[in-house]
């Protein structure tokens, strides 16, 4: 007999893995876009090229020094 999983007991870290787990279990065409999803993907693959382009790497600013303070 299998073995019952009670998620309640699992550490907030194991649910995150337990997910990542499931959603890497699934192939492409297991998951389908609404068709607003598939025109925002579209909309935003039409401007990948020009935003990363304008991207700042994540090193320089991380680096930079911060100007306000909190």
């Amino acid at each position: 007999m299998a073995e019952t999983l009670d998620i309640a007991r699992l550490t907030t870290k194991e649910r995150l893995d337990l997910i990542g787990k499931l959603w890497d279990s699934l192939a492409p065409e297991d998951v389908s876009l609404t068709p607003a999803q598939d025109a925002e993907l579209a909309c935003r693959m039409m401007t990948f090229d020009i935003d990363a382009k304008a991207a700042v790497p994540w090193e320089d600013i991380e680096t930079e020094p911060r100007g306000r303070s909190r």
